[in-house]
């Protein structure tokens, strides 16, 4: 029994499980999905609380050039670039047959500041507001006063008897780690077994405490919360609930808006956006969204994606059992390469607040993630870690599907696709050690190896060293800076 329903009746109820239980590529129209009008008179979140988020990182903006010199060529604000990839876009016409059209951009949170993801937005900004909460309420800053002065060794002292905890497949707990111990917080990481092993290490060097668990998200975030209940000085960031990341990400939609005009690219009812957002627990894509919607209305279309072993916003919104449901209830086993992503428990608080907001879901195996890193790297020369690459797939995956063509004719967008902007949104990156995005490349190079031709042992060695070489070759352009 699954819920009190045994396997049938789930899959009479919905068919569409029988192919995410065996963990292959699906695209799920939500039928929740509404119009912006309606949908925003069931939420209780407004956007005075986005903009007072915008707000307050302006007001940090001095102490992150500060702190993190790297901002200051943005004025401390930390934002990614923008970009058209016109060779991606080819690429993705000629290999997937996608008949893609209109313009195909790129979100490059994979380049952020001082974090490398888009965990960047909502962690570093959950840990800048507790920062301050503590400050005013212990007078030592007001919200008139040049918070460049936070970087100082009283700041530090006086932060240094706070702890911050939280539980984190890897790019959450890189923010907030490397943010709170700048600040000078004592800071617990708990970590799933998903987290690689440099990231791990690279908190470490950051004076983090760093816990590992065998076990997977859900349980380091369940021991991050309980850390937290026995230490009144201790503050716990709750990926799960945590209304201060959703509005952290949410931000991030009116830089976007922006970028978006400043590069002459009109979004309105004749010139839809489609967002691509790689999915873990909800938070950073549900902020996203939320933002998006917000300002561009029934003109945007947002869609989540995760990995075909760990499709937990997709099981809680088509069961409508939200929290309750895991993958493993379904037998999926939560095991992806999208470490990021490796979520087996999706946010109730996400997928309530935005049921009747997410046009839908998609999901992707790891060898496509794959093929499409090496694509990017081969086309643009930009390198992204597997979880970031699931945004990419959305174009094809909306093109291609039955229940993605029934989407596009459902809301009339049949003769608007040759004006749309397609918005994958590039998760995290920068930060991968260059032996790292070595093997990653060379991963897939050996599946593409294996879709192209079967090899007999005589040539295999051979392929293979050509592959390492080719691989070092472009990850060290990549890593610098284009040239050699």
């Amino acid at each position: 029994m699954i819920h009190g329903k045994t396997l049938e009746e789930w899959l009479a109820m919905y068919p569409m499980l029988e192919e995410v239980i065996d963990a292959k590529e699906v695209f799920w129209n939500n039928p929740s999905y509404t119009s912006y009008q309606e949908a925003i008179q069931n939420i209780r979140i407004s956007e005075d609380e986005v903009r007072d988020a915008a707000a307050r990182l302006e007001r940090f903006a001095p102490y992150l050039m500060e702190a993190f010199p790297e901002t200051s060529k943005n004025r401390g604000v930390i934002e990614s670039p923008l970009i058209e990839v016109p060779s991606m876009h080819a690429d993705l016409n000629n290999s997937y047959k996608a008949q893609l059209t209109g313009k195909l951009l790129l979100k490059c949170d994979n380049q952020l500041a001082i974090s490398g993801s888009i965990k960047a937005r909502g962690g570093i900004y959950e840990v800048l507001k507790h920062s301050e909460t503590l400050a005013i309420e212990n007078y030592l800053l007001t919200l008139e006063d040049d918070y460049a002065m936070m970087n100082s060794d009283r700041f530090r002292e006086f932060y240094s008897q706070y702890s911050i905890a939280v539980g984190s497949t890897g790019n959450l707990g890189l923010s907030i780690g490397i943010m709170g111990a700048q600040i000078g917080f004592q800071v617990f990481v708990h970590m799933s077994a998903d987290a690689k092993q440099w990231k791990k290490d690279l908190l470490r060097d950051k004076g983090v405490t760093v816990i590992e668990y065998d076990a997977d998200y859900s349980q380091a975030v369940a021991a991050g919360r309980k850390q937290a209940e026995s230490n009144a000085k201790m503050f716990f960031i709750d990926d799960e609930n945590s209304k201060d990341l959703f509005l952290g990400y949410a931000v991030a939609a009116y830089r976007l808006q922006e970028q978006l005009k400043d590069k002459g690219y009109l979004v309105d009812h004749d010139h839809p956006l489609f967002a691509y957002l790689p999915c873990g627990v909800g938070g950073g894509p549900g902020g996203i969204a939320f933002g998006l919607k917000l300002i561009f209305g029934d003109d945007v279309h947002c869609f989540f994606a995760e990995p075909t072993h760990s499709p937990c916003m997709l099981l809680g919104l088509l069961t409508g059992l939200h929290e309750q449901v895991s993958v493993q209830d379904f037998n999926l086993d939560n095991i992806t390469a999208a470490d990021g992503l490796a979520v087996g428990r999706p946010s109730g608080f996400i997928g309530r607040t935005l049921e009747q907001m997410i046009s839908g879901v998609y999901t992707v195996t790891d060898e496509k993630l794959f093929l499409l890193l090496k694509k990017l790297v081969d086309t643009e020369n930009i390198s992204l870690e597997p979880s970031a690459l699931t945004g990419l797939a959305g174009p094809t995956m909306l093109l291609r599907s039955k229940m993605g063509q029934e989407y596009i004719a459902q809301h009339n967008l049949q003769e608007k696709m040759h004006q749309a902007i397609h918005l994958p949104w590039a998760t995290g990156g920068n930060m991968v050690p260059f032996e790292v995005m070595e093997e990653y490349y060379t991963n897939a190079s050996k599946i593409q190896r294996k879709l192209n031709f079967k090899r007999d042992d005589s040539t295999s060695d051979s392929n293979e060293k050509q592959c390492s070489v080719k691989a070092k070759y472009y990850i060290m352009v990549l890593f610098n800076g284009g040239a050699l």
